[in-house]
């Protein structure tokens, strides 16, 4: 896995312990889980694109 895939799938864990976390604590917002998603895809295309 090249070093640019796995920064991103360390940004899009990181990102949803974040995401989970404000909706834990605020509540849920529909925008933060809405970019998780579309990073989450990214880093899915990413993955897909390398092999």
């Amino acid at each position: 896995m090249p070093g640019t895939t796995k920064t991103m799938g360390v940004f899009t864990i990181g990102g949803l312990v974040v995401v989970t976390a404000y909706t834990v604590a605020l509540g849920s917002n529909g925008w933060l889980w809405f970019g998780w998603v579309v990073l989450g895809l990214l880093t899915l295309a990413m993955t897909l694109t390398q092999g």
